[in-house]
């Protein structure tokens, strides 16, 4: 299913395999298992990070701080962008994210640009991974 201005949700062959162990030995999915790879100008390297939570855990420099902030916005950061919405004409510049993994059980496969329809979407993945 595809959505407004480039962004779509639709299954991943992944499954979200991310597992951790609990104290009595069994092994658990993590609820949120998201790989993200920010990626700018040409000569630029793209920046990958990964994030799980419950529980918090990835490479980024603070995963219980970017759960946080993703189990607050996240219903409104994947999924389908709501229908007749006015987007700006405005591409602030050439990055990009990907994100795929699982939200809350969901497959997610997402790609926004900092700009357009994705300018909202955008700012709150700044604020998750402190770019």
């Amino acid at each position: 299913m595809t959505a407004a201005c480039g962004s779509a949700t639709a299954p991943s062959s992944s499954g979200g395999g991310t597992h951790s162990s609990t104290s009595s030995g069994t092994t658990s999915a993590a609820k949120i298992s998201l790989s993200v790879s920010f990626s700018g100008s040409a000569g630029i390297a793209p920046e990958h990070y990964t994030l799980r939570c419950e529980p918090a855990g990835g490479t980024v420099s603070d995963p219980a701080a970017a759960c946080a902030q993703l189990t607050k916005h996240g219903a409104s950061l994947f999924g389908p962008m709501p229908a007749q919405i006015a987007c700006p004409m405005i591409m602030a510049s050439a990055r990009r994210v990907t994100v795929t993994g699982t939200y809350l059980g969901r497959p997610v496969h997402e790609n926004l640009v900092d700009g357009g329809c994705d300018l909202s979407r955008w700012a709150e993945f700044g604020k998750i991974f402190n770019r």
